[in-house]
């Protein structure tokens, strides 16, 4: 299962919230098989704009991650943070293509 979240945060709350993001982004990696990678980056000319490309082992793999208390607790303290969540399911182009 592979998707892309396009997040938009409030400037006042940037360093925040990009401390929640690394913690629980780091959280996941290690702690869940399931979740292959999350690998996030912002946007150069707008730092206030993340995006996360989100790979996970299958659909259950990203219905337990989104149940464990690292992410509950990323989102419940990034709640008032986000201006804007968009989910993109995506298709890869290569699925056998591995990320080094």
């Amino acid at each position: 299962m592979m998707r892309i979240a396009n997040i938009v945060v409030e400037a006042l709350y940037l360093e925040s919230y990009r401390s929640a993001l690394k913690e629980e982004i780091e959280a996941s990696v290690r702690l869940e098989p399931g979740v292959l990678t999350l690998y996030a980056v912002s946007a150069k000319e707008d730092p206030t704009r993340f995006t996360i490309l989100e790979i996970y082992a299958d659909h259950a793999a990203y219905e337990a991650h989104i149940k464990t208390p690292h992410f509950i607790k990323y989102k419940s303290t990034t709640l008032g943070m986000v201006k804007s969540l968009e989910l993109v399911d995506t298709v890869p182009l290569v699925p056998g293509m591995k990320i080094k």
